[in-house]
């Protein structure tokens, strides 16, 4: 399973236009190779950068029940699915804003086995434990950005 962005390259920086200093809008993400078993899917954006000390992570757009079928999200655009609740209280995507140096931002895609029928705000934390023994395949994409 792969998941790749046609705005910027694994490991790449996330041009502006998709930050908190540009239009803040969600860069087009690309799914291929998803597994046939599959029955959903998951998506996590995050920042392990963001808050120090190491170990909080900032929760940037998780969508999670998405349809199996689905091969791209458009730039601009939520998928179909049900969103969780990021860090800053959201339920769509919010981009990049580091205040300080360039931070990671990764797009982990997840494939499972199950449909996780939770509720709409769920947290991060509530999701991967409901994940836990369900995932088919994970992919990963990262993307840099510095003020």
């Amino acid at each position: 399973m792969k998941i790749t962005s046609p705005a910027f390259e694994n490991n790449g920086n996330i041009p502006s236009k998709y930050t908190c200093d540009g239009k803040n809008v969600s860069p087009p993400l690309i799914f291929s190779e998803i597994s046939e078993n599959a029955k959903s899917l998951v998506l996590i954006m995050d920042d392990p950068d963001a808050v120090k000390p190491a170990g909080k992570v900032w929760d940037h757009w998780i969508i999670f029940d998405i349809p199996k079928d689905t091969k791209e999200i458009p730039e601009g655009r939520e998928p179909r699915g049900m969103h969780g609740k990021g860090t800053s209280g959201n339920l769509k995507y919010h981009g990049p804003c580091p205040p300080d140096e360039e931070h990671r931002y990764y797009f982990k895609l997840y494939a499972l086995n199950t449909e996780l029928n939770l509720s709409e705000g769920s947290a991060k934390s509530e999701i991967e434990k409901a994940m836990k023994g369900h995932i088919i395949e994970k992919s990963e994409l990262t993307g840099k950005y510095k003020r």
